[in-house]
This record gives structure tokens, C-alpha cells and sequence, in this order.
């Protein structure tokens, strides 16, 4: 093992993200009660350019007057892009009049790491400005071209300071390779194969080598649940930890597939005991049920109880 070793940044159960437009406040209340891990409400591309401003003002109140922590839920605001004029007075307001609830922050389009960094200077300036003691999280999107090109980069300094997580955006990544296809996060019958997988593998990699939770994005066609949960599939044999939700349908989709089995669990405590069994007895690896089980075994296991455990905690 290196002795250059990167630990899990902030542990968080996400095992699905709901996005909620912050321009239809009345999804806010049915969102809280929605039984979702995470919720992002949205000031970036689910809101017309005129809705932007009262769209912040409608995400503040939400985040001040709904119990978001009362009912288990992880509250995020997806800022607008740094390359508009409303990204400034997003954070500025967000932190200086909500920033005490808010868990994190979720930067769209994020090309290089310099982006985090300047959303992040602001959040440490504002939360000293207002003595704030809840320390807020920050998260980026990749999703284009450049932030691919950059993802190693980009986990690495940011998991130096608030970065917890990376989310990969399909759509807007389709959207800067120019790829030949519609289609919010499916497959494409003229590939041979899944056209994502080596996207979302890179910033899984880059997400596990520096600390960071990588989280799979939208899937457009919310008439196809099996399409939706074939992709959270992939999405979790990559090795990432969840996948957003575009409708309160997709919720039990995501939690289902990111939710550890009963007899997966139960293999993984056999294994440990297995092997701590074999410690005992001066033994580095064992047999169990007929296989080989080793070190490397025991790391497998550990991750799996370790997701069943937060998830049981959370309920």
C-alpha cells in the first residue's frame, strides 16, 4: 500500500439525489417528505433566465422554513455556472441568509480546478463574515469536455479543502463531445456497448483515489424504470455510490439498486469472521463456501457492511 493515502473526505448516504427546480416551490414539501437521501434544489438549468432571481428567493425560504434534517435529508443548491452573472449573488445570498441549513453546495460545469477554488474562497469568506459554525460541503459536476480532461486534478486539490463529491452529468458531457445521441443517459443502439462506461469509470477513480464520492447523474426517459435501473446497475458495478432522481418514481430505483442486499451483507460479516477467525489462528487467508478469501477479501467486505451500517443509521 502507498504510503500516500487520500481517506474518505465527508461519509454521506446518497444513494439517490432528487433535483428539484427552485422556480416550483411546491415540489419543495413533497420532495421533503419523498423519503430521498439527498435533495438538490435547483438555481441552474431547470430555471428560465427571468425565474433565476425568484428562484433563489424560493430556495432560501425552503431550505430556512422545511425541516430538512428532522426528516433525514441532505440538502444541496445547485449554483448557477461561473460564467454567468448570477453565480456570485447565488452563493453570497445562499450563505449569508441560509447558510447555516445548507449542506452543500453543487457547482455545475466545472472544467478546472481553479472553478472550485473560486467557490470556494467565497463560501470560507462568508461563513468567517457571518460566524457560521456548520461548515458547508461543496461538490462539483462533471460534464464537459475539459472537466474529463481535468477530473484527476480537480479531486485531487479539491479534496484538500471542501470538495466531498463528484457527479457525472451525462447530458451536458454528451452535449460537449458532440456525441451522436439524444438521449439523457441510455444506451445507444449504434454502440457496442455502454458509450459512458469509460466517463463515469475515470471519475470514479479519480473520486476513489483522493476521497471523494462519486455520484452517477440524470436518465432522461422516466417511463422506463428498467432502462433507469439498468443504468444505476453499471453505475454501481463502476463502483459509484448513487445516482440522481429527475422524478419521485426514480427514488425507490435508485434506493434499491444502492442499497446493499440482505444476503449480500450477511456474506460480507461471514467473510469477516471468517477471516478473523483465521487471524486467530496465525492464518492469513481462509476458505469459505468453497473460495479462497484473503486481505483483499476483507477490504470488499468491510465496504459493503460499512454502506449497510450508514444506511441503517440513517433510518
Amino acid at each position: 500500500m502507498s504510503h500516500t493515502l487520500y481517506e474518505t473526505k465527508t461519509q454521506r448516504v446518497q444513494r439517490c439525489e432528487l433535483a428539484v427546480p427552485g422556480s416550483s416551490p411546491e415540489m419543495f414539501e413533497k420532495a421533503l417528505k419523498s423519503g430521498v437521501d439527498f435533495v438538490f434544489l435547483d438555481l441552474e438549468d431547470a430555471v428560465a433566465p427571468d425565474d433565476k432571481l425568484q428562484a433563489r428567493k424560493n430556495v432560501i425560504q425552503a431550505i430556512n422554513d422545511l425541516d430538512w434534517k428532522g426528516h433525514g435529508v441532505t440538502v444541496s443548491v445547485r449554483i448557477n455556472g461561473l460564467d454567468t452573472q448570477f453565480m456570485v449573488r447565488d452563493v453570497v445570498d445562499l450563505v449569508e441568509q441560509a447558510g447555516d441549513k445548507i449542506n452543500t453546495l453543487l457547482i455545475p460545469k466545472v472544467g478546472v480546478y481553479a472553478d472550485v477554488y473560486m467557490v470556494e474562497a467565497m463560501v470560507s469568506q462568508l461563513e468567517m463574515q457571518q460566524g457560521l459554525k456548520n461548515r458547508i460541503g461543496l461538490e462539483a459536476l462533471i460534464e464537459t469536455a475539459l472537466g474529463m480532461a481535468n477530473v484527476e486534478d480537480i479531486a485531487c486539490n479539491g479534496s484538500r479543502g471542501r470538495l466531498e463529491a463528484l457527479h457525472f452529468g451525462v447530458a451536458d458531457y454528451a452535449a460537449s463531445n458532440r456525441a451522436r445521441t439524444t438521449n439523457i443517459g441510455g444506451l445507444n443502439p449504434d454502440y457496442p456497448g455502454d458509450q459512458w462506461h469509460f466517463a463515469i469509470s475515470r471519475m470514479t477513480v479519480a473520486c476513489r483515489a483522493y476521497g471523494l464520492r462519486p455520484i452517477d447523474g440524470p436518465f432522461g426517459d422516466i417511463k422506463d424504470p428498467e432502462g433507469y435501473k439498468l443504468a444505476a446497475r453499471r453505475a454501481a458495478a463502476l463502483g459509484c455510490e448513487g445516482k440522481w432522481a429527475i422524478h419521485p418514481t426514480q427514488i425507490a430505483l435508485a434506493n434499491e439498486v444502492f442499497t446493499p442486499p440482505e444476503a449480500e451483507v450477511e456474506k460480507a460479516k461471514r467473510i469477516l469472521a471468517a477471516l478473523k477467525d483465521a487471524a486467530a489462528q496465525g492464518k492469513g487467508a481462509a476458505a469459505l463456501d468453497g473460495r479462497l478469501i484473503d486481505a483483499a477479501s476483507e477490504r470488499m467486505a468491510s465496504n459493503v457492511v460499512r454502506i449497510a451500517e450508514a444506511i441503517a443509521a440513517k433510518k
